[in-house]
């Protein structure tokens, strides 16, 4: 229960500056420049130390499981435009974001409040949209593997 939040927080923190610093084409190399991307980092997280753990623990619950909704639609993009197995990586895709989208709109301390018949339905639906739009603008890419492009004739992918 104390760990996680210290190593999610230590985690965030870390890829935070790192972040900035890429955003900011910052090296990271020498003390100072680490410093520089950490101490306002700190100073954020100093002022969030103030806010009720409690609420910003839900935030960030929630917040990871949009992260992990976006990198599944990313990975079945990625599959998609690589004419490979994309529902592997879809359907648990529009699984998680029936439920992100279902307890965003029917939570009442986070979200809307709206009833769970409602949320639910509005759920599916956004889900099967993500889909529908995922598939539409990513299948028939026609992007194949380098590798299989500057291989001689004759010779077949083993993998």
């Amino acid at each position: 229960m104390v760990i996680l939040p210290i190593t999610s927080g230590d985690t965030a923190f870390r890829s935070s500056r790192l972040i900035l610093a890429e955003y900011f084409n910052m090296e990271q190399k020498t003390l100072r420049n680490r410093l520089l991307m950490a101490l306002p980092l700190f100073v954020i997280g100093g002022i969030l130390t103030q806010v009720d753990f409690g609420i910003i623990w839900r935030y960030f619950g929630f917040a990871n499981q949009a992260t992990a909704v976006m990198m599944l639609w990313t990975a079945s993009a990625y599959l998609l435009r690589h004419n490979k197995l994309h529902w592997i990586t879809t359907v648990p895709a529009m699984f998680m974001t029936t439920v992100c989208v279902t307890f965003i709109l029917n939570n009442s301390s986070l979200g809307f409040g709206l009833p769970m018949n409602v949320s639910t339905i509005a759920g599916i639906l956004f889900a099967l949209t993500a889909a529908g739009y995922v598939i539409k603008t990513s299948k028939g890419k026609g992007e194949t593997d380098l590798a299989d492009e500057e291989k001689p004739q004759g010779v077949t992918k083993t993998a």
